[in-house]
């Protein structure tokens, strides 16, 4: 207990940057959004949803929060809930991403593509690999491509998502 009251008494003292300006350039993600996602849940037919995306800045904009959730359109019951979290390390200049989904979660690197207006990230593990892809599209949509390789299988699409902002924020 010591420790923790010592180590919040000398972050008091660090000096308060706010948001840094390289992490405002994922404002364009800001706000509430709904539509719908295809996701592959193993063998068999991908699960089509309704699907909510919700981003907003926590702790004065030190953290990016994203909450998506994917209800069946079949039943409405939940498909698909999960959670992210991005920051920004002025030290190394990166983006850093962790995401909870089904009891899992990854952390990796996120980077700024497409000169700045989508986000790529992905993650490796034994012969899995994914890349996935969140965009804006022309006419103003989220949308987002995850892809799957096993192997040396060609890449298969693994969840779509398309969703309109329901906010006029940014």
């Amino acid at each position: 207990m010591r420790k923790l009251v010592l180590g919040l008494w000398l972050c008091s003292l660090l000096p308060v940057w706010g948001q840094s300006g390289d992490f405002k350039k994922l404002d364009f993600l800001i706000g509430k959004w709904a539509g719908a996602a295809r996701v592959l849940r193993g063998p068999g037919e991908p699960v089509e949803m309704i699907q909510t995306e919700e981003a907003q800045y926590k702790l004065d904009g030190l953290v990016l929060l994203i909450e998506g959730i994917g209800r069946a359109k079949s039943d409405s019951k939940p498909a698909l809930q999960a959670l992210g979290m991005i920051t920004y390390d002025d030290l190394s200049e990166t983006y850093r991403f962790r995401a909870f989904n089904d009891g899992r979660f990854l952390e990796t690197e996120l980077k700024l593509v497409d000169g700045g207006k989508a986000i790529a990230w992905g993650f490796t593990f034994g012969q899995i690999k994914t890349s996935s892809v969140l965009r804006i599209n022309a006419k103003g949509e989220w949308t987002e491509l995850g892809e799957i390789t096993i192997g040396s299988q060609a890449p298969r699409k693994f969840m779509e998502l398309v969703v309109s902002r329901q906010n006029m924020q940014p």
